[in-house]
């Protein structure tokens, strides 16, 4: 017993299949060779007569336009896709176009194997409200076939009290845009430095390059490289690296008129080309005013690496690449402010430990301060948090999550100071949520898991992910959480106890 006994609310999200996006289609990517069947496929579609082209161009917007947002659109741009291909392609009438596109399309069910991992933040939009409520905005992990992963949406209002309204999420999806980016010098300086890509080709970048700049200006510095370095046995990889290191930054766009439910943050570089996992959501606020931050885990099919998301409205995001030994594995959270003028974030950089690692003035988030390790029979595997800290009155209110038998996941919590928050002031002295019978089953059985809860009207609210079948939400009044806290005594490698 932890004596903060908690609340489930009946009120669920579950995968939803019909939640789909249209992709890029290749017929033979999928084979072992990777032989494309592209030319062969265009040259049966190009000598379908005019009825026929017209008839099944029809029949696939009768069947699909309903389900997605400017379908044509997204076959006229799956045909310019694999035009490269079509030698009379000025012959091809518009039909025979979109037709070609619509064979080089396929549908994806971005949560039709899972939905788990939630956050939860205030919604930029209070419109509309009552006394009593706030809305918020819900980011979910979302897993479809290939467990694959992206980040996705839900909007809800909690209040007056412990009432919960979550938001009907129907509605075509959007897949966000990729848009210009003003890149910052300090980041890519970072990620050089990170790869121990330290040469005269790169010295030479770093210095022509300005604290910010757009990819006009980056192509252009990269062009006027002297040909004598370009010539070096090392200048082409090197050049290719200081490419990829800066092409990991970029920005998306969703247009104005999507609501928040309908936005999906899809894999757009190679580092995550095989998932977005995880969206640890905070609402930053700083001397500019608040900000929405995320970190999130890109996975590339043999590696990971974390990224940080930030955006004013959740409508336009900026994604760049997290460097350091702090972020060298899952579960990084940020602060939602600066402590002592430092930007903090919680970590877990040795796999099983909560850390707090600060950045640096270099942008390196530096080796963490172990905060807590393994103690507990519940959490003896590993230990982890469950999003941002949220602050009390009386310290940093940090949501944990620990491994224990059978790889069964429970959520606990911590209490770091609030000035010191290297300094661990209290503990549950328990699980705070466990898998209770209805919820150990699943596509990850015997879990229970989340990425940020937030305080509201006295009350935290918890989104947690059930064994990733499902979301659910639980509410525990903060008082009776921190009344139940008893004070921390160092555990062996915990030295900010």
């Amino acid at each position: 017993m932890t004596g903060a006994p908690v609340v489930r609310h009946g009120t669920t999200l579950a995968p939803d299949p019909r939640r789909v996006v249209v992709k890029l289609f290749v017929p033979g990517e999928d084979d072992a060779l990777v032989r494309s069947r592209a030319r062969a496929l265009i040259d049966r579609v190009a000598h379908l007569d005019d009825e026929e082209t017209g008839r099944l161009l029809r029949e696939t917007f009768d069947r699909f336009g309903a389900r997605h947002r400017d379908l044509d659109d997204t076959f006229h741009h799956h045909y310019d896709l694999v035009r490269h291909r079509i030698a009379r392609a000025r012959d091809f009438s518009p039909t025979t176009r979109l037709l070609i596109g619509a064979y080089f399309s396929h549908e994806y069910a971005v949560e039709a194997a899972a939905l788990c991992n939630p956050s939860m933040v205030v919604h930029p939009d209070q419109g509309g409200l009552d006394a009593g409520q706030v809305r918020v905005a819900i980011s979910l992990r979302q897993i479809g076939e290939g467990h694959l992963s992206s980040i996705g949406f839900a909007t809800a209002v909690l209040g007056p009290g412990r009432r919960l309204t979550v938001a009907d999420r129907s509605g075509p999806l959007v897949v966000g845009q990729r848009t210009a980016v003003r890149h910052r010098r300090d980041l890519l300086v970072a990620g050089l430095a990170e790869e121990d890509c330290d040469n005269e080709v790169t010295a030479s970048v770093l210095d022509a390059l300005p604290d910010r700049y757009d990819e006009a200006t980056f192509d252009r510095v990269l062009g006027d490289l002297p040909p004598d370095l370009l010539s070096r046995s090392t200048g082409p990889d090197t050049l290719e690296h200081v490419r990829r290191t800066n092409a990991a930054s970029y920005a998306t766009t969703f247009p104005a008129d999507t609501a928040l439910h309908q936005r999906v943050l899809w894999p757009a570089v190679p580092a995550e080309s095989n998932g977005m996992e995880d969206p640890r959501f905070v609402r930053f606020t700083d001397e500019s005013g608040p900000v929405y931050r995320a970190t999130y885990t890109a996975y590339d099919g043999r590696s990971i690496a974390t990224r940080v998301l930030a955006s004013s409205d959740l409508r336009r995001f900026e994604i760049t690449p997290m460097r350091g030994p702090g972020v060298r594995n899952k579960g990084v959270a940020l602060f939602p402010r600066t402590v002592g003028g430092r930007h903090l974030a919680l970590c877990r950089a040795d796999g099983e430990t909560i850390g707090l690692t600060r950045l640096d003035g270099e942008n390196r988030w530096q080796d963490p301060v172990p905060l807590h390790a393994p103690r507990d029979s519940w959490e003896l595997i590993q230990v982890g948090n469950c999003g941002s800290p949220i602050e009390t009155d009386v310290g940093w209110l940090v949501l944990t999550h620990g491994v224990g038998p059978m790889r069964r996941y429970a959520i606990g919590a911590l209490l770091l100071d609030l000035r010191r928050p290297e300094r661990v002031i209290a503990r549950l002295p328990g699980a705070l949520l466990a898998p209770d019978e209805a919820e150990q089953d699943g596509y990850v059985p015997n879990v229970v898991y989340s990425c940020g809860a937030l305080v509201h009207d006295g009350e935290l609210w918890l989104p947690y992910g059930a064994s990733d079948n499902r979301v659910g939400f639980a509410t525990v009044p903060v008082a009776t959480l921190l009344a139940a806290m008893v004070e921390s005594a160092p555990a062996p490698g915990n030295r900010g106890g």
